[in-house]
């Protein structure tokens, strides 16, 4: 096997199995083969509604990566992710939306693997549902949970590989034949430089009081000293919002003149993502 693909792999199915776990709290166990066909056609699922995606990373010549699941496998993942938020009668279009989610989460941290090992700034380019195009290495994947597994399919451009040449003075690994990777004990892949970046990102916190709705006619009504009234009773907790995403909830207090939130609870992982409906 291509050295710099079996590298690509490990971290992919890493951070794969650290995505799902973040969305389902159950970490699968992954493995990834090579496949024996040199152009990426044997690896790839067949069927109307398998999901091809292509991905791109900057700087990086393209074609690049393609990653392809049978109905089977995107329908599963969406709907494990969605029961754990407490949706039990997931759509197949909310189910694929959040499989895609996942796969977004697991590339955009590969990305950042890469830019640790070539010493710059990787990032994926806008993605796509695409064909399988012409490729150098094809890969079988399987993910196993202890009620079941699944499988998908990955195919990396030969222009991926030549451009995951470490900067000299580093030592790749040596090459091996078909490897079984990211098992559930993996840890995933370390922070990249970008993480200081990120960590000084502004985002918009608010707090809510309450929602209610009114009629058009009722809104209209509105006027100076008019009273809303809103679903939310003088003794609970308001909510914290950051980026439409509730956090957490608190009690209203009075610092110095100014109101304030003094937290009682943070939301659980489930609870943000009914949040985000």
């Amino acid at each position: 096997m291509n050295e710099h693909a079996r590298w690509l792999m490990e971290q992919w199915t890493t951070a794969l199995a650290a995505a799902i776990d973040s969305m389902t709290e159950q970490r699968p166990g992954v493995e990834f083969t090579p496949e024996a066909a040199a152009d990426g056609a044997a690896a790839m699922p067949a069927g109307d509604n398998a999901l091809y995606w292509e991905q791109g990373f900057k700087d990086i010549p393209q074609p690049a990566m393609w990653v392809a699941a049978p109905e089977k496998t995107w329908l599963s993942l969406g709907e494990r992710t969605l029961r754990v938020a407490g949706i039990e009668a997931a759509e197949p279009g909310d189910a694929r939306n959040t499989y895609l989610e996942i796969l977004s989460q697991s590339l955009a941290a590969t990305a950042q693997s890469m830019g640790a090992r070539l010493g710059r700034e990787v990032a994926c380019e806008r993605g796509a549902e695409h064909p399988v195009g012409t490729a150098a290495l094809s890969f079988r994947v399987t993910l196993r949970f202890p009620d079941g597994g699944m499988e998908l399919a990955v195919a990396l451009g030969a222009a991926l590989l030549a451009a995951l040449d470490p900067p000299a003075g580093s030592e790749p690994g040596a090459e091996v034949g078909a490897v079984a990777a990211a098992s559930p004990s993996a840890a995933p892949p370390g922070p990249a430089k970008t993480m200081d970046v990120l960590l000084d990102v502004e985002l918009p916190v608010s707090v809510s009081f309450g929602r209610t709705e009114l009629p058009i006619k009722e809104l209209l009504k509105l006027t100076t000293g008019s009273i809303v009234e809103l679903n939310r009773s003088l003794n609970e907790p308001v909510d914290v919002v950051v980026n439409n995403c509730v956090v957490a909830r608190g009690e209203v207090v009075v610092i110095e003149g100014n109101y304030g939130v003094r937290i009682q609870q943070i939301v659980s992982r489930q609870d943000r993502l009914r949040s985000l409906r």
